[in-house]
């Protein structure tokens, strides 16, 4: 986020970023590519190129059309038990083992997979779409021909690309020329770097003097570049011009690149290629995320291989009691093969329906509109959030920036008394437009002109020393050229990287100084009275999150005098001004009360200095090696014994219901911890705002520690705290991981609340990874700004909150949301719901597995250990979908309480924190109760059947079904109107194929009063212990929820 100014880079950043180009070199060395090497691109000459370069293409599918189905195939069979489902199916091919029909395998396996093929194929076909489209767009290209139109994906290094505006720029390009006056363009980079704020860029001088485009084919010039790398805020290289005498060499930064996916928000470009297909800085950006595995899905895993386990010990135990007879090891592959129903097929694809089913319905709540879910996988980790990490800058605070205090040192201006500014402001340019007779030299007017020129110095630095510019609108009265001309006020919109310095400009205007113009070297501002006053724009340093400060050099037109103009952060600004006894107390103050506190200051530079100056700073600009060390030193020459003027107090207000959604996450047992990379005091302030530390905590503030000494002593003053908050710095957060890992983490995790800041992307990412190590505990991050994407791919769950800062960080997360406070209903109602939703579902399927191969298990014990199937063909089959499957999956529709109750009681989301729906006790109860009603409906099918072995199949068959149907009665907690159509459809449905099924049952045993009086004696005895239990269980011992339904 704009507000965030990073420490220097902790010990993971650079293994990250290695990470990351290593894995780029890996890739490149595999596939025969060399690696990459700095370059001369000749202008509009593609041909005259050093070494080969990738074609324009943006690729983004997993597959081609040559790997798509081996490739989608290897995924599923990589998985244990999808390659044990296959070995099954391919094993009725061989005659010994055959139980039954080879469709009874191979059509539910083969369901599976093409449930999965065709949701690849349709994403696949989604991004191939997507990939042809932005392939496809057609540019201008200027060549000695004239304007020819190509295609995206033709486009080569060297080309010369017009892009006009509101297009996407299709390369990596060198800026060279623009249509706009003043001489530069405005960029929109919301899709590469997240903020939405539009940045300037300026063309190479030399080109932009041309007077026409089709001049850029009439001079030998060339680039010399950089070898491509992921840095998107940092370029190195050199525009030569060598038919000019003296040949021309300019620097190039940053501020003259045009990088692909950002748009074109002003004018007409003309640029040429530097970069093309994989060498994108946008591409190589784009790293895969890790794929996340939710933490209940590693449950069921870990039940499945239980199952499996129980699968081997009965089919060993079956072949024991045969005593090893004959080709034993064959008899043990059909008994595999016999009782495979054990490990269900079916759990996956029911699970994966169900978190669809849930995305669904997060995405149509009306209560949190705009929500977006990213990741459909892992909706069952909502509900079971233990650490909450969220940013504070547009997360918990709106990043809607208000000026609120103006400190001179020894008077304050608040927002009460700005009207007393407007008057200073005012009596500065009245007086000076009076005769010099009239000023009369009192003691009174002499002071009151010593403040009204401290005050006039201030605003004057506030309204210049920024990378605000102003932009002409049409309003519908006005045109946009008019509105320039004239300086219209309702016209006027201020466009910068940064909302502070967009509050600051505003201020000004309210106080009477106006910035009504700017362009590349000048800046016009307008004063109470009317006067536009002219300023040229000698030399811009922009802010960096290593200088944490923004400095400009300008020449006044009317006086020719020269000033150097800084502001930026406290800690840096403090060694830069002159010594002063009040900077450091009232900056302290400042951020308590929750300002974000800026230092302006002030140098007046003669000509002779200024010119020495340049020569260096240009010198230093033109190196290729070290340029950015070489630049910041000759800027440092001039950073020295400053005019201290002011200190700004801009407020960043909290968002909508943040105190009762961090009350909710804090009743329902979640701890949270604010990381941010803004100032100790200003997060503090924040975090009492917005109640994360509540009013009787106290807050611990940890010392700035600098070794091991300093840690240990800190540490162990702070164990002897007891329920506090506590707020620490990057630096020593950085010192206590390197020394006392474990011991930090340790009193970290009993804190109620932790407020880290002055915290770098990196850190962030890492705090989660620590938490996870440490505690075993699911995170949740939250974040809007390109600096939190880290940290939210780095949690079990990241939320994204679409915000001022563009949307980087809502596309990088699981879940997008518009609010902080959606975030309570998500996780609350959607995540509480999703889990126990998924825990009834999964174990209601393993039960209805084991039932049928308990009874298989008794079948064969009873016909001396046959490995004879009890039910073949289409009966094994439609048990697990058409006669069972609606009822069962119906469990996604059930819910406990209202979603009002669970948002007004958050306690009830404390429970599924100890991950008690689904756990071995729930597994064990669950396998006891399918073993007895497997034996219930076996045995008592083979008491009371009479003569033929039909008849078994036909008692026990509507036996087993009626009893699922009821089981899933008995699990519902409240009823759904789809809940009871799909049990009326799955008994209609059975008895309707009853028919067809003559193969296997007696179709006119079924009509007799015989088979109706015995299958409801056997279901009654199955299912009504379990009824009578659950009833005694609400009356003695009724869940939590219960007391508050009832």
């Amino acid at each position: 986020m704009t507000d965030n100014i990073p420490l220097q880079p902790v010990r993971q950043k650079k293994r990250m970023d290695s990470k990351h180009r290593s894995g780029c070199c890996e890739c490149m060395r595999c596939c025969g590519r060399r690696d990459p090497r700095p370059r001369t691109v000749w202008l509009g000459h593609p041909e005259k190129r050093d070494q080969r370069y990738p074609r324009n293409v943006i690729n983004n599918q997993k597959y081609n059309f040559f790997t798509f189905l081996p490739g989608v195939l290897f995924n599923q069979f990589k998985y244990f038990f999808n390659l044990y489902f296959l070995l099954l199916a391919c094993s009725q091919f061989v005659p010994e083992m055959r139980l039954g029909a080879l469709y009874t395998y191979w059509v539910p396996l083969g369901f599976v997979l093409a449930v999965t093929i065709i949701r690849e194929a349709v994403e696949e076909i989604r991004c191939y779409t997507r990939d042809k489209e932005v392939n496809s767009q057609i540019y201008s290209k200027l060549t000695a021909r004239g304007t020819v139109k190509v295609k995206s994906s033709s486009i080569q290094v060297g080309d010369l690309i017009i892009v006009e505006k509101n297009q996407r720029v299709p390369a990596d390009m060198i800026f060279l020329r623009t249509s706009e006056k003043n001489g530069s363009c405005f960029l929109r980079t919301d899709q590469l770097d997240g903020e939405t704020d539009w940045k300037l860029r300026l063309p190479v001088a030399c080109t932009q003097r041309l007077p026409t485009a089709s001049d850029l084919l009439q001079i030998r010039s060339y680039v010399y570049a950089e070898e491509p790398n992921i840095d998107i805020h940092n370029f190195v290289g050199t525009f030569t011009r060598e038919d000019s005498d003296p040949p021309v060499n300019e620097s190039l930064s940053i501020e003259n690149t045009l990088w692909a996916s950002t748009v074109i928000a002003s004018g007409t470009v003309v640029g040429v290629v530097l970069y093309t297909g994989r060498e994108l800085r946008s591409v190589m950006n784009t790293s895969n995320p890790r794929s996340k595995i939710g933490l209940f899905d590693l449950e069921v895993n870990c039940l499945t291989k239980i199952l499996f386990g129980a699968l081997v010990v009965v089919s060993l135990v079956m072949v024991a009691l045969q005593h090893f007879a004959g080709r034993w090891y064959l008899q043990i592959i059909r008994f595999l093969l016999l009782f495979s129903n054990i490990i269900p097929i079916s759990l996956r694809v029911n699970l994966d329906m169900g978190k669809i089913v849930y995305s669904w319905m997060i995405r149509r709540d009306s209560k949190i509109p705009g929500t977006v879910v990213r990741s459909s996988t892992i909706p069952e980790q909502l509900g079971r959030i233990s650490y909450l990490l969220t940013d504070k800058t547009g997360t918990l605070t709106q990043n809607e920036m208000v000026f609120k205090r103006l400190h001179l040192g020894t008077v304050a201006y608040g927002l009460d008394s700005m009207d007393e500014v407007q008057s200073h402001i005012f009596s500065i340019y009245t007086q000076s437009q009076d005769p010099p007779a009239l000023k009369g030299p009192t003691l009174a007017t002499k002071v009151r002109k010593t403040m009204s020129s401290r005050v006039h110095e201030a605003v004057k630095a506030i309204a210049l020393c920024h990378n605000v510019t102003p932009v002409y609108e049409s309003n519908g009265v006005t045109d946009q050229a008019e509105a320039e001309r004239h300086y219209e006020d309702s016209c006027r919109v201020y466009q910068a990287s940064s909302p502070d310095e967009v509050a600051l400009v505003q201020w000004t205007e309210s106080v009477g100084l106006t910035l009504v113009g700017r362009d590349q070297s000048s800046m016009q501002l307008r004063t109470p009275g009317g006067q536009i006053l002219n300023f040229t724009i000698l030399q811009i340093f922009p802010f960096t999150y290593e200088s944490k400060r923004m400095g400009i050099i300008v020449r006044d037109e009317s006086t020719g005098e020269i000033t150097f103009y800084m502001k930026g952060a406290d800690v840096v600004m403090a060694g830069i001004v002159q010594y002063n006894d009040w900077l450091e107390e009232e900056c302290g103050n400042m951020a308590r009360e929750g300002l974000r506190v800026l230092v302006v200051a002030k140098k007046s530079l003669t000509e002779e200095q200024y010119q020495d100056f340049e020569a260096r700073y240009v010198q230093a600009k033109l190196s290729v090696h070290d340029r950015s060390l070489k630049v910041a030193t000759v800027i440092e020459s001039l950073e020295m014994e400053m005019e201290l003027l002011c200190l700004t107090g801009v407020e960043d207000q909290l968002q909508m219901d943040v105190r009762p959604t961090l009350e909710t996450l804090r009743n329902a047992g979640i701890k949270v911890w604010m990381l941010t990379g803004d100032k100790l005091e200003t997060a503090t302030c924040t975090a009492k705002n917005a109640h994360l530390v509540t009013r009787t905590q106290d807050i611990h503030i940890f010392r700035l520690v600098t070794n091991r000494g300093e840690a240990h002593l800190e540490l162990n003053a702070f164990r002897r705290k007891h329920d506090c908050a506590l707020v620490i710095s990057g630096d020593s957060l950085e010192v206590c991981l390197k020394y006392y890992e474990y011991e930090f983490m340790e009193l970290a995790c009993q804190c109620p609340a932790v407020i880290c800041c002055r915290c770098a992307p990196t850190q962030k990412a890492q705090i989660v990874r620590l938490l996870q190590e440490r505690t075993g505990k699911l995170t949740c991050a939250v974040g809007d700004g390109g600096n939190d994407v880290s940290m939210i791919q780095e949690a079990d769950c990241g939320v994204g909150v679409e915000g001022k800062e563009g949307k980087q960080a809502s596309l990088a997360a699981d879940f997008s949301i518009t609010q902080f406070k959606h975030l309570g209903r998500l996780l609350m109602v959607h995540g509480r719901n999703s889990y126990k939703r998924s825990a009834a579902l999964s174990q209601f399927v393993i039960h209805r597995s084991l039932c049928i191969s308990t009874m298989q298990a008794v079948f064969s014990s009873v016909f001396y250990f046959a490995s004879v199937p009890l039910y073949q063909g289409f009966l094994i089959i439609g048990y697990s979908t058409i006669y069972t499957m609606f009822p069962v999956f119906s469990l996604v529709l059930d819910k406990d309480v209202k979603s009002e109750v669970a948002m007004l009681y958050p306690e009830l989301y404390k429970d599924l924190l100890k991950g008690r729906p689904l756990s071995y006790k729930t597994f064990l109860i669950w396998v006891l109760i399918s073993i007895y009603q497997g034996s219930i409906i076996m045995y008592g099918a083979l008491l009371l059947f009479e003569s033929e072995f039909v008849h078994i199949v036909a008692i026990s068959f509507t036996s087993l079904i009626l009893t699922e149907l009821l089981m899933v009665a008995l699990t519902i907690q409240t009823w759904h109107w789809l809940m009871i159509v799909a049990e009326l459809l799955s008994l209609s449905c059975y008895i309707a194929s009853l028919v067809f099924l003559h193969e296997f049952i007696d179709v006119y045993f079924i009509a007799t009063l015989s088979f109706l009086w015995k299958v409801t004696v056997i279901t009654l005895v199955s299912c009504l212990p379990l009824y009578v239990l659950k009833y005694l269980r609400r009356r003695f011992s009724p869940p939590s929820y219960s007391k508050l339904t009832s």
